[in-house]
């Protein structure tokens, strides 16, 4: 008999991977990887922040995913905002709001009492989090973070591949550059309780960067993605749970197989297609 706890954590990981398949494609086309980096990191200011006010002050609404969508959405709106207004480069602002976000999340959890589990489930992830209430609110957000990309799909379309043509087609893009950002930094917040703050760039990252090794169709680099990364976490999931292995880890190291297995696969279809006599 399978676990309920199994159940509920393939469901999560399931519901989060379709988000971070979509919005990942996007990260990987725009070249973001770096920019999700910062905002996974910086969260655990947030985190920190909260869980001290949650043990130390007794606040028993503060809890820490609580921060961490707060930091995760400041973050990235500093970031966009920064870049925008002083046209700094991205890679400096970018180590900038990781180092700081890191720093505050050090700095409060070494001031709450008894936080070390916590900070080992924040950096790592704790699929034993996972309760029927947790996937109904993972549900609702998964379904927000599709929706709006449906209905904005020619804009984020427009700013990846051509912005002068966006700006002809008064495209607001600036507005639609932080949209982007915003559902990064929601997308991050899902993936957290999967796989925590450290590996959550890996799943981001990783199918989409599969899937575009075989196609340049946007279409169908999304759908490429989710099913790569849907398959990470299934994968990962259940070689976890046999094994007695970090689940995030597990994650994160099978999206990293299949991403070597599609490039060598790729590379020996080259090598054929390069060695075959011309017709």
């Amino acid at each position: 008999m399978i676990p309920s706890f199994l159940i509920l954590s393939l469901a999560a990981a399931f519901l989060a991977s379709i988000s971070a398949g979509v919005i990942g494609s996007y990260v990987v086309v725009k070249r973001l990887a770096n920019l999700c980096g910062s905002i996974s990191h910086s969260v655990l200011g947030g985190m920190g922040f909260f869980l001290y006010l949650q043990k130390v002050h007794q606040f028993s609404w503060c809890y820490p995913l609580l921060g961490a969508f707060i930091a995760a959405i400041l973050s990235a709106w500093l970031i966009g905002w920064i870049h925008l207004r002083f046209r700094q480069r991205v890679d400096a602002v970018i180590a900038a709001v990781w180092s700081t976000g890191m720093s505050i999340g050090v700095i409060f959890l070494a001031l709450t009492p008894g936080s070390k589990s916590e900070l080992s489930n924040f950096l790592l992830g704790n699929l034993l989090w996972i309760s029927p209430t947790d996937l109904f609110w993972l549900s609702i957000m998964s379904l927000l973070i599709l929706s709006i990309v449906v209905s904005c799909y020619r804009p984020f379309l427009a700013i990846c591949f051509d912005e002068d043509l966006a700006l002809l087609q008064k495209i607001p893009l600036q507005k639609i550059y932080l949209l982007l950002l915003t559902l990064i930094a929601l997308t991050i917040v899902l993936l957290i309780q999967i796989i925590g703050t450290v590996l959550t760039i890996a799943i981001l990252t990783l199918p989409a960067t599969t899937a575009n090794l075989f196609t340049r169709s946007m279409s169908t680099l999304l759908t490429g993605s989710v099913i790569f990364s849907l398959l990470s976490s299934g994968c990962g999931i259940t070689a976890s749970y046999f094994l007695d292995w970090p689940p995030g880890a597990t994650i994160s190291l099978f999206a990293a197989l299949v991403y070597f297995f599609a490039l060598l696969m790729k590379k020996q279809k080259f090598k054929l297609n390069a060695s075959s006599p011309p017709t």
